[in-house]
């Protein structure tokens, strides 16, 4: 079967993006979880260890508390309360933290620190995975144990209100609630309101015993404009006012219940120094954790420090705090200082069931238990305990009971810190089938894409994929059979739940189908190169075939990069290794330009990565395969390089182009601090977003629009010029109306709004555009003969996203956007063109600086770097394809913007029919190499220290890179197949 190079592999980007997907759901495993379902929820407690005397107490403790007061406030560091900002805006929780009835802690949040997996981790107190950053977008209801589930069958009553995920996690849980949405990060006082409104009506009742508000309005200010914002002063003092009311008001109620009250703040994550979170650095999971209540009254003069806990021990405290089971799931321990208080032998009973659960749990989940230490600790412990018993019941007041005792609780406390943590590095259960079944496919297609280079690359732009001989079906049937019966092996013998084997035959089947068809192709096309060499080295073409420092620039810099993605420190700072590789390839342009410009180009072309010897129709070849005889007769009549044709100022434009290049590239480095190592020192980005510098910001973000006007418009046609002016326009509008820039007649305009309707006034416009130019490509497809109609249309296409990137982009990274159209205009003008770089070469050169330009935006391999604001400009509400589509957008503007250039250029400036399939196959390859090897390192690498903190949030990354990818190639075999219609 014959296919051009670019619908070959605009298929193989896409049967990879499946074997990622399979990848995937196999490496993000489920935590340790207990065999014992919620649903049988009637198991009985475990009963007070004895020697040698039966024990009176098989029951659980009576509540500690009679109401639970839970108050989340998302996103809330520790530092807010603990820090100047509590003494300064936080005076009553100060109080309380410093001379009050309270018990302070640093709760540490694990890695991914996002909304629903740390609600899970409170009340199940089991570790969430990497994958539920996926499901945050649409919690599902929560099958698992939780201090919720055993309240509600204790036939407590519960009521919520705040985010509506507590809602879907926990479906008919509460008597009474009222979800706030909690994606729409443009409201910060409404959806804080609405939660405040009910207190007063709530708080007079007596029909409730827990009470839980979720607060969004801190993490909804930090999205928006981070941590050092002065909304966040003013949202820190009105929670602080939440939290008097709420506490006064149990303390006037407790005269009328036999026990105290509880009143819990904490935050579920905290906040980077950009306003995101999902990573792991100490501001995102450093969380405030204060327990108030009259049971912890402190004598004067007795300070208290927050100490450092985890915050799956609030699972676990909560439950005994009400007299519950702790969750079967769980891997916290009980907070010591809440029961401290309690008589001796309550306490040890506390500690003994939290052990108990947790020693069932480690049971379940390590084959070897009973050679770890927490289990041989938490046996000692429950051995002396008994001895305890013994005693106690036989002599109830006596120094030796106490200090026995004393000795047990110290045994105690360190079996469960050293059972929670074996129990938390036991969390990563892979599937490691599934993974080994996504790897293969992606391999297949990896090795296919190799092989298929010098046919691809082929000034034809075809290749032939051997699907119909006899040996292919013969080989397909057989590797079918084999993969079937290793199927069912693996699913019939496989202990654990296994994802792929969870899928139905019919589903599993088309999997193996493709892989069989995958392996035989690529035997096949490797048996044609062989039986094809042996043939070429009898008779050699071209023997002195050589490549172009710019090809080995290319391959080594690929071969750099995709080896750097083994080290965690050279995950951590990518944005490093994609400057170096761009600051390379200016210095080696400014040396081919020089070159050119001097001492002209009369040596031979390469017939190694080139693919047309300049873009205006000479051809050349892969290597030393048949072209390389065309390029011998086209030699004599070859057109000589533009370079040499030019005067004047444009020589010399020639000449600085590389210089300016690495000048504009120098700068933005200096706009975003990204990374790890040095995320935390200041940038120009935080210098103009500060509110000491809005007149700064305000210039410099008019500026940038008007760059991008000028820079734009030119390609465009009369309409699509005025509507982005009018849409440019709108983007500044918009940011006026959230405060974000000024006007020049309004400086002092405090009239902030959420810019709705100039945000959709902007959104008009670039819908506009868009049907602009796909108007225009549809019609050059009827009129073949008009090929500037159909380069109006791709530009216009490609301005309509740029007009979309501006309104996503937050002013200080407006100049991103006008340096990446500069480059892109100096690039195209003054280096493609005079040194006629084949199409392999302009499109790597354009991945690189697509990539570069996204490290560029401030983004990194942590999750906390993306900004989930850009998918709700313009809304009112939440609604989620429009918010992921605009989110992925505005993370991965830079290649997408670079990847339309690149249509765009070279379907206006090369008249060769080849050129988009060689870019869409060159494109498709140079990105599918570092996926693939990267699962293969991570495979070997899951049981690395960083695979959680490093490693996962980059593979998360990849695979939606490669996503992206698969739509680029989808629009570059759309243009190509145009371009074949016309011709």
């Amino acid at each position: 079967m014959r296919l051009g190079s670019g619908t070959f592999a605009t298929c193989c980007v896409a049967i990879e993006v499946l074997g990622i997907a399979v990848f995937l759901r196999g490496f993000f495993p489920a935590p340790v979880r207990s065999s014992a379902r919620a649903v049988h929820g009637a198991e009985p407690p475990a009963p007070e260890p004895s020697a040698g005397a039966s024990s009176n107490w098989t029951t659980l403790p009576s509540p500690l508390f009679s109401k639970v007061v839970i108050v989340l406030i998302d996103a809330l560091r520790d530092d807010f309360v603990f820090g100047s900002k509590g003494v300064k805006f936080m005076p009553y929780t100060t109080y309380l933290v410093e001379k009050g009835a309270s018990h302070s802690f640093v709760a540490e949040a694990k890695p991914p620190t996002v909304t629903m997996p740390r609600i899970k981790a409170l009340m199940t107190g089991s570790l969430p995975g990497f994958v539920d950053v996926v499901r945050n977008l649409n919690s599902p209801a929560l099958l698992e144990d939780s201090v919720i589930r055993q309240a509600k069958t204790a036939g407590k009553r519960i009521i919520f209100y705040g985010d509506e995920t507590w809602v879907k996690l926990f479906p008919k849980h509460f008597v009474e609630y009222d979800g706030t949405t909690s994606f729409f990060v443009s409201d910060y006082t409404e959806v804080d309101n609405n939660v405040t409104r009910h207190l007063d009506k709530v708080l007079k009742r007596g029909d409730w015993d827990m009470l839980i508000l979720h607060y969004l309005g801190l993490d909804h200010i930090g999205h928006i404009s981070g941590p050092n914002s002065p909304l966040i002063g003013h949202k820190l003092s009105e929670m602080d006012s939440v939290l008097m009311k709420i506490h006064t008001s149990l303390q006037s109620k407790e005269r009328e219940t036999p026990l105290p009250n509880l009143l819990v703040l904490c935050g579920d994550h905290g906040m980077s120094e950009t306003g995101s979170h999902g990573a792991s650095s100490m501001e995102e999971v450093n969380t405030p954790l204060i327990l108030i209540s009259s049971a912890f009254e402190r004598k004067p003069g007795d300070i208290r420090h927050p100490k450092h806990v985890q915050q799956t021990d609030v699972a676990a405290t909560l439950a005994i705090a009400l007299g519950l089971p702790i969750p079967k799931d769980s891997v916290g321990s009980l907070l010591f200082p809440v029961v401290e208080g309690r008589p001796m032998r309550e306490q040890l009973r506390f500690l003994h069931l939290n052990t108990v659960q947790l020693s069932k749990l480690l049971q379940e989940n390590v084959p070897s238990y009973e050679k770890d230490p927490g289990f041989e600790q938490f046996k000692m412990s429950e051995r002396l305990h008994g001895n305890w018993i013994r005693l106690y019941l036989e002599e109830k007041h006596s120094e030796v009971l106490f200090n026995l005792g004393s000795k047990v609780l110290r045994q105690y406390l360190a079996a469960l810190k050293t059972l929670s943590l074996s129990l938390s590095t036991q969390v990563a259960q892979y599937d490691m089938y599934s993974m080994m079944v996504g790897t293969v496919v992606v391999l297949e297609v990896l090795t296919l894409l190799l092989l298929s280079v010098p046919q691809a690359l082929h000034r034809k732009a075809e290749l032939e994929v051997p699907l119909s001989s006899p040996g292919f079906s013969l080989l397909f049937y057989l590797v079918i059979l084999v993969l079937s019966a290793v199927h069912v092996i693996v699913c019939t013998s496989a202990e654990s739940s296994c994802y792929f084997c969870g899928l139905s035959w019919l589903a599993a089947g088309g999997v193996m189908v493709l892989a069989s068809a995958l392996l035989c192709v690529v035997v096949s096309v490797l048996t044609n190169i062989l039986v094809g060499g042996n043939a070429s080295r009898k008779n050699p073409v071209h023997p002195s075939s050589r490549w172009s420092e710019l090809d080995l620039l290319i391959l080594l810099g690929t071969a750099g990069h995709v080896l750097s993605l083994g080290a965690s420190s050279f995950v951590e700072e990518e944005h490093q290794t994609w400057y170096f590789l761009v600051n390379t390839l200016c210095l080696a342009l400014s040396q081919e330009t020089y070159r050119n410009c001097f001492l002209g180009d009369d040596s031979e072309p390469p017939c190694g990565l080139r693919v047309e010897q300049g873009l205006d129709g000479a051809t050349a070849a892969w290597q030393d395969g048949p072209a390389c005889d065309a390029l011998e007769r086209d030699k004599g009549h070859r057109s000589p390089s533009a370079s040499q044709g030019l005067r004047g100022h444009e020589k010399w434009m020639v000449l600085a182009s590389p210089w300016l290049i690495l000048a504009c590239c120098r700068l933005l480095r200096s706009l975003n601090q990204t990374g790890v190592q040095w995320a935390h020192r200041p940038d120009l980005g935080h210098w103009l977003t500060s509110s000491d510098h809005k007149a700064e910001l305000s210039v410099l973000a008019a500026i940038s629009l008007l760059v991008v006007f000028v820079l734009v418009q030119r390609g465009c046609s009369s309409v699509s010029k005025a509507a982005l002016a009018l849409g440019l326009l709108g983007v500044y509008c918009y940011r006026a109306a959230i405060g974000s820039v000024r006007f020049p007649w309004r400086p002092d305009s405090k009239d902030i709004s959420k810019g709705i309707i100039e945000a959709r006034f902007v959104y008009v416009f670039v819908l506009g555009i868009l049907f602009t130019g796909t108007k225009d490509l549809l019609k050059s497809q009827v009129i073949a003969t008009d090929f500037q109609l159909k380069t109006v249309g791709l530009w216009e296409i490609h301005s309509g996203l740029v007009l979309l990137a501006a309104l996503l982009f937050r002013p200080h990274n407006l100049p991103v956007l006008a340096f990446s159209l500069l480059i892109q205009t100096l690039m195209t003008k003054f280096i493609w063109k005079p040194l006629r770089h084949d199409a392999a070469e302009i499109t790597v050169m354009h991945y690189w600086f697509g990539q570069a330009f996204f490290y560029f935006q401030g983004n990194s391999n942590n999750i906390a770097t993306v900004d989930i604001s850009a998918g709700f400009v313009g809304l009112d509400t939440y609604v989620e394809i429009p918010a992921v589509l605009l989110t992925a957008f505005g993370t991965y503007a830079g290649p997408v913007l670079w990847a339309s250039h690149l249509v765009h250029f070279l379907s206006s400036e090369t008249r060769s029919s080849s050129a988009l399939s060689h870019a869409c196959f060159c494109y498709a390859l140079i990105c599918s190499i570092p996926v693939s090897t990267y699962i293969v390192l991570v495979t070997s690498l899951r049981y690395h220290l960083f695979i959680w903190s490093v490693f996962s949030p980059k593979l998360l990354y990849e695979g939606m890179h490669l996503l992206i990818t698969a739509a680029v190639c989808v629009f570059f075999t759309a243009m190509d197949q145009t371009r074949l219609t016309q011709s």
